[in-house]
């Protein structure tokens, strides 16, 4: 599913018009489709019956031509127009089939809007579309408003996005209805994921409008929207012929006494998503307390000053990943300045960035050579306290390997940048678009609607905001499903996006199965793992 704004949308309808698709041909494909999907949702009862609100825009023609499409389909049909649409063929297209057609101002005090309320199976909200401005004009406000507060409304179905949103922002009036299904013509649009929209969208569904694949302007939208057929589709296929070297190893960096459990979470996570072989790299302090918790781990003991990693401990860590394919740098490191050297030591023992754009595994990550120059680094996964090491080495992109990923949050990514966090957090998608590009590394921004965005342009949004999340320890999670699924030679890009993917949707399912969304913890999410690659992978 693409991801556009209101701009981008305009431009590529324009463009098919121009190129002979007219506007009527993708309202048609609208109407149609929105037509099928009303029926799939709420076909199965009896006495059906469908009320539209019609406003005078292309959301409204949508609108016409899915009630003409229901009533063929044996539907009782109703258009409530907010405005006459005087000699309008798709109103006259309702009326020849059977459909009954009502005006606003023909409505004293909304009484026969309230009758066909109760009546009705289904309410279609075509009044406005994706140019909305707040505040809504006072009739369109009493029309809506008036619906919030009836005694009685069906289920709603947004037409391409509930009336008074606006597309770009995600804000909202306080008279938008909140539907039970939106269905998006041809894409996504970007305020609605965004907070409050979203609250107000329901279930996304998206129908075509005709526009050709290789319209230019359609082919540039390199944004989408993450969902379960393209996570399936770019999910690694496991041979049965397999073994733990095809699968690649993980080697998790971090801990220290005051955060034990962050490298565990990362490390359990790694090996939930698939990973042939993880590897636990601890300070030794730590190591009595944890060796336990995961009998599945190998481990790597390195120096410490006080319980947090050493300065001298990335000459040993160097020395330790002759096989390591992926490196998650970061889980439970601490702030403590020998770690933040760590850090630096480890990434200033090698090349740095290969002109020939391949350095380590980043060109062979199905195979797993061994490597003949342990002090090459694999490709990095950086998150946690990682992150924040990384804004003391002076020009520290240029010394990540190629194909890194960072998994930032929003006060990580100020760390980063060096900007606000309000700042950060209202301009979401277009900071991790720029940053990714001057990083030259795929951008994990984390949060509500996490967003994943490559140096190339791709960029990936997840549709899901929840505070099940919202619980120390749910990156680690995070940051080990990436690391082991691209141990498991996913590109950088894929790995990241399908891994914010699956852990969001281990979050909702964790919150079923504890009951309560305040209530899950980060290792109900690890749990929940499995259950979500078997209906997926």
């Amino acid at each position: 599913m693409k991801l556009v704004n209101v701009t981008e949308m305009k431009a590529i309808e324009k463009a098919a018009d121009a190129a002979g698709w007219t506007y009527a041909d993708m309202m048609e494909q609208a109407g149609a489709g929105l037509a099928e999907i009303v029926h799939s949702f709420y076909g199965y009862q009896d006495n059906l019956s469908a009320l539209g609100l019609v406003g005078t825009g292309n959301n409204g023609g949508d609108t016409l031509v899915a009630l003409a499409a229901l009533a063929d389909a044996g539907w009782q049909v109703k258009a409530y127009l907010v405005k006459e649409r005087s000699d309008d063929p798709l109103v006259a297209r309702v009326k020849t089939a059977g459909g009954e057609v009502l005006a606003m101002p023909s409505d004293a005090g909304l009484a026969r809007l309230d009758a066909w309320l109760e009546e009705s199976t289904v309410l279609l909200d075509g009044v406005l579309g994706t140019g909305a401005q707040l505040p809504l004009k006072p009739d369109i406000a009493r029309l809506l408003g008036h619906i919030k507060d009836a005694a009685f409304c069906p289920p709603v179905v947004a037409v391409d996005c509930p009336s008074g949103v606006d597309c770009d922002s995600g804000a909202c009036a306080p008279e938008t209805l909140i539907a039970e299904v939106t269905v998006c013509m041809a894409a996504i649009k970007a305020g609605l994921l965004a907070l409050p929209a979203h609250e107000y969208c329901g279930e996304f569904q998206i129908v075509g409008i005709g526009v050709s694949e290789d319209l230019p302007e359609w082919e540039a939208i390199n944004r989408l929207v993450t969902d379960e057929e393209w996570v399936r589709g770019v999910l690694p296929l496991r041979q049965s012929d397999g073994h733990k070297g095809t699968f690649g190893t993980v080697t998790v960096a971090g801990g220290s006494v005051n955060y034990p459990g962050a490298v565990m979470l990362a490390a359990g996570a790694a090996g939930r998503v698939g990973a042939g072989l993880v590897q636990a790299a601890v300070p030794n302090a730590i190591y009595a307390a944890v060796a336990g918790s995961n009998l599945n781990l190998t481990w790597v003991m390195l120096p410490h000053q006080m319980g947090a990693l050493s300065a001298n401990a990335a000459s040993v860590l160097l020395q330790a990943m002759e096989r390591t394919t992926i490196l998650l740098l970061g889980p439970g490191l601490g702030l403590e300045a020998e770690s933040m050297e760590f850090v630096r030591r480890l990434l200033e023992g090698h090349p740095g960035k290969s002109a020939k754009g391949g350095l380590g595994f980043v060109n062979a990550l199905e195979s797993h050579p061994k490597v003949d120059a342990p002090r090459v680094l694999p490709p990095l996964v950086v998150d946690a306290d990682g992150l924040k090491a990384l804004a003391k080495i002076t020009d520290w992109p240029a010394k990540l390997p190629e194909g890194a990923i960072l998994t930032p949050h929003p006060g990580e990514m100020a760390v980063l940048t060096g900007l606000d966090i309000q700042e950060i957090q209202n301009n979401r998608l277009q900071l991790a678009e720029k940053y990714a590009r001057e990083w030259k590394a795929v951008v994990v921004l984390k949060g509500a609607f996490t967003v994943v965005a490559a140096p190339d342009g791709q960029v990936a949004v997840m549709p899901v905001a929840t505070t099940a999340l919202a619980h120390a320890g749910t990156g680690d999670v995070l940051a080990g499903m990436i690391a082991g699924l691209r141990a498991q030679g996913m590109p950088a890009f894929e790995a990241a996006a399908a891994g914010a993917w699956l852990h969001g949707q281990a979050g909702l399912a964790a919150m079923e199965h504890v009951g309560h969304e305040a209530s899950v913890q980060a290792t109900d999410v690890l749990a929940a793992i499995p259950e979500v690659l078997r209906w997926v992978w």
